[in-house]
């Protein structure tokens, strides 16, 4: 995995920042970059997804570098900073910038935002003021990262479960003072905003 190596100093990129851009830890790319270790399948194609190459010329099979076509150009996703009950998401008063995401990630038929990350009730997962891809949708499955509006308040990033007619939503923190936060959905109105599908460090 030489190639790798070269193609993220190509575009200036420390292991830690991409590693934070690519969803992967830093002693990860690491490995790879040393071959000590081979990365999955799904890893090697969103590697040569992320820096637009053949897996072949990643691995130091193929000189030929994927030629560029309409379909691998990444898709450009606004950033939300905040969502709020009564706004619409995408609404001109809520998107901060734009930013590129790797097509391995966007599904034909969904919609994609970009939500910046606010406090440290997740940073077990991700940190204060990193981006979150998340693709709209009205369901999670128990134990996926989703955006939910509790009682038209401010939408929160929890881990998500439904068990006995309750909705759990959990935090991932080192902070103690992040609780788990059971509703009983009859009582309280709960709304899936989106499930987080990827996520990057400060851009």
């Amino acid at each position: 995995m030489n190639r790798l190596k070269y193609l993220r100093e190509e575009q200036g990129l420390s292991q830690a920042e991409f590693a934070n851009k690519i969803g992967l830890s830093q002693q990860s790319i690491s490995l790879y970059e040393k071959e000590d270790r081979k990365p999955s399948q799904e890893v090697l194609e969103c590697l040569a997804d992320f820096f637009n190459v053949s897996i072949d010329y990643l691995l130091g099979k193929s000189n030929i570098r994927k030629q560029i076509v309409y379909d691998d150009v990444p898709t450009k996703i606004p950033v939300v900073g905040k969502i709020s009950a009564g706004l619409p998401i995408l609404a001109t008063e809520n998107i901060e910038s734009y930013e590129y995401a790797p097509s391995i990630y966007i599904k034909e038929g969904f919609e994609y935002f970009y939500l910046r990350v606010n406090g440290d009730s997740m940073n077990l997962k991700f940190n204060d003021g990193d981006l979150l891809l998340v693709q709209k949708q009205d369901n999670l499955e128990n134990d996926e990262i989703g955006v939910i509006l509790v009682d038209g308040m401010d939408a929160t990033v929890k881990k998500y479960k439904y068990e006995n007619g309750l909705v759990i939503l959990s935090p991932m923190s080192t902070n103690t003072d992040h609780i788990v936060q059971i509703y009983n959905p009859k009582d309280i109105n709960i709304k899936i905003i989106g499930k987080v599908v990827s996520y990057q460090g400060k851009v």
